[in-house]
This record gives C-alpha cells, structure tokens and sequence, in this order.
C-alpha cells in the first residue's frame, strides 16, 4: 500500500492548480479518496473532531442496504424461475440457447441458481445507474471545480431497489439522470438539495412511464387467493378494491417480502435488519423513524374507528400498512436521509410524524394511488426547512424568556 500511497504522492501534482491536468483535479481527487483515506484531518477549534465523515456514512448506509440487495437479486431470481418453468413468461432464443448451454432446469429451489438468475436482472440497472451517476457527478465537479463526493454510492442503491425488474434501461438512465441533475445537482450538489434524488428518479419515472412502475402490474410471482399469477396487482391495490382480501392474505409472507412489488422495497424484514445497522452507529435518525411510526398508528387507528362503507382500506390496521408496499423501506432509507430531511432532533420527529400521516392518507383517501410512501417523502422534504425553522424559533423564544428578555 505504502507504493500505491507513493504513486499517488508523485502524480498528485499534475491535478493541482497549475499543473497539466488541473481541470480533471475531480476526477483524481475522486479515485484516491477512493483507494485511500484523506490525509487532511481537523486539528484546532471549534470544529469536532470525529471519526465519521460524508465518506464512512454513506458507506455505512450501503451496508445497511445490502439485506435489500441480496434479497432483491434473490426473490427475483426465484420468481423468473418460477415463471419460466410455468411457462409464464417467454424466453428469446439466445436465452434458452444459453440456459440449455449452462444446464440449467429452471429450478426455483436452487438457491445459486436463482442469485445468479436474479443478478441477471438486477445487475444491469445497477450498472446502468452507476455509469450515469459516475458521469454526472464528475461532470459537474469538473463544471464547478469542486471535488467529487460520495452521495451518489447511495443513490446508486437505492433506485435499482425501487424499480421493477423488467424496466428497459434506457428508462433506468434517463430516471437517473432527471434524479442527480433536478433533484441535487441544480441546487448545489450533495449538502444543498432539499429533495431526494433516488425518490426523485423514481418519481419522474412512475409519472412519465406509469405502464413500467405502476403497481396495477408488477412483474414477480405471488400465490395469492389461491391464485398462481405472475402479473398481477400489488395487496396494496387488490385492498382497495375488495374488501377482505387481507383477511386471507399472509402476514408472514407481507413481513419476509414474498408480495409483489419493485425488486428490493418489499421486505420489511430486510429493511428492519437495515435499521438496526443505521441506529447502532447513529447513522440513521431514530426520531424520524419515530414519527413515521407515530403518524401511521394515530392516522390509522382514527381511521379505522372511523370506518367507511365504500372504501375497504379504512379499515386497513397500522400493522398491515408497515409490510406492505414501500413503507418500511422508505422510513429506514428515504426519510432518514440526513440532507433532504429536518436538522433539529425535534424537527425530525415532526417531519417523520407529517411523512406517517401522508403514507396512510394517501393510500385510503386515493385508492387510485395506493402505495404513498414516495409522494409522502418528497412532500415532506419541501416542508423540512420550514419545520426546522419553527423548532429554532422556539428554542429562541424559550431562551428569551428564560433570561427575561
């Protein structure tokens, strides 16, 4: 290491100011802060002095993703196999040539296999999102002369695991790109957008092309009703149109992620797991993850005592909201993250708190639109600054009284 570190040392010149290769200082700056740790450290006062940096949380947040990661790749190479071997969903020829070639029987209970069939799908869009984001994000830190940040490992992540498996890729580019360059990149980069860019990209994408996202037809295999289908509605959907149908749906199956939905969003067991990492190192916001919690349960409950004769999901209980759809994926991901949420500890208790009422409301009040979660985040990211300013407010008015002024 101490050679690389020693290259390094002897090529950094040419990137600074006035070398040759100035105006790529970006790039460079980006690739050894990648294979190295910044010499730079903070040494006097009044600035903390403290192991964490923008480089280790966003790490931190992409290990906590990868009981997602896993579980995507894996549930959607159960259920392609699934439907291959049911004859559920066609194969090119260059397919089955290959499939025949590699002698694979389309087992679904072949664990292996279905990693490596799910990789299949999952890898390409993760790919696809990375190159766009590597591009955009040194492109304008070369545009800027800034140095390149790691915000975008993140975001990498996170939008593959929102999306379908089917999605043609040149969707999975364009949403990426709307995302990083309307959704970070106009307002200042990493530090100074107020909205999420993964839930951005994922927002442009279900309003531009709703027949891809949408949860009327989600790809993925799902014994439901007694019914083996391969395309078919999300419970979220099927709820709000027939009364009952969770009575006869698995809990357990809601919890695990066997539901259908986008690739990584659905487990609220991965998730939970994904949680608990966020917490321990203080990464993730336990306050908004407690106003989230909060919101569902008053905003449910209220509604459940409330009842309605026309719509079914009023009288969806708060538990049942938690594993489906996106809602614990989105509280332990989108809503904690630290740029686009409130500041003030108790600022982030009220924006968690808005982002539990807006999920439910949105699901039994629109059953048109039955999942919620993404339009409840991004509601509540244009309202963070605005919370954390009356929080300060009445700090300040408190400390006035307190000395008499």
């Amino acid at each position: 290491m101490k050679f690389l570190r020693d290259l390094h040392d002897k090529a950094d010149p040419l990137f600074k100011d006035g070398g040759p290769l100035a105006r790529f200082h970006a790039l460079w700056e980006a690739h050894d802060t990648a294979m190295f740790t910044p010499g730079e450290v903070t040494r006097t006062a009044p600035h903390v002095r403290d192991g964490m940096d923008l480089k280790r949380m966003m790490i931190t947040v992409v290990i906590a993703l990868q009981p997602c990661v896993l579980f995507a790749v894996y549930n959607t190479g159960y259920q392609s196999l699934r439907a291959i071997s049911k004859g559920a969903v066609p194969l090119d020829d260059w397919q089955m040539a290959l499939y025949q070639l590699l002698g694979f029987s389309f087992d679904p209970t072949n664990i292996a296999l279905c990693l490596l069939v799910g990789a299949l799908y999952f890898v390409p869009i993760l790919a696809v999102v990375f190159a766009v984001g590597a591009v955009i994000e040194i492109g304008t830190a070369i545009i800027r002369g800034h140095e390149v940040n790691e915000g975008f490992l993140v975001t990498g992540f996170l939008l593959p695991l929102t999306l379908p498996p089917t999605i043609p890729l040149w969707m999975v580019a364009l949403g990426m790109a709307f995302g990083l360059i309307f959704g970070k990149e106009v307002f200042g980069g990493t530090g100074f957008n107020f909205l999420n860019p993964a839930l951005t990209a994922r927002a442009f994408l279900f309003f531009a092309y709703p027949a891809w996202m949408s949860g009327d037809a989600p790809w993925i295999a799902a014994d439901f009703l007694g019914v083996d289908s391969f395309t078919g509605a999300t419970w979220l959907a099927q709820a709000a149109v027939t009364e009952g149908v969770l009575a006869t749906a698995s809990f357990a199956d809601a919890f695990i992620g066997w539901v259908p939905g986008s690739m990584g969003e659905t487990s609220a067991l991965c998730a939970l797991l994904g949680m608990i990492i966020l917490l321990v190192t203080r990464v993730g916001s336990w306050q908004t993850m407690a106003g989230v919690i909060a919101g569902t349960v008053v905003l449910a409950t209220f509604l459940n005592a409330t009842g309605s004769e026309t719509n079914p999901l009023f009288a969806m209980p708060f538990w049942w909201h938690m594993v489906l759809g996106g809602w614990a994926f989105g509280m332990v991901f989108m809503a904690t993250d630290p740029v686009s949420s409130a500041f003030t500890s108790t600022g982030r208790f009220y924006y968690g708190l808005g982002i539990g009422v807006l999920v439910v409301l949105i699901r039994v009040v629109n059953p048109a639109y039955p999942e919620g979660m993404m339009l409840a985040i991004l509601f509540m990211n244009m309202f963070a600054p605005l919370i954390d300013h009356f929080v300060v407010q009445a700090n300040v008015n408190r400390r006035l009284a307190r000395v008499g002024a």
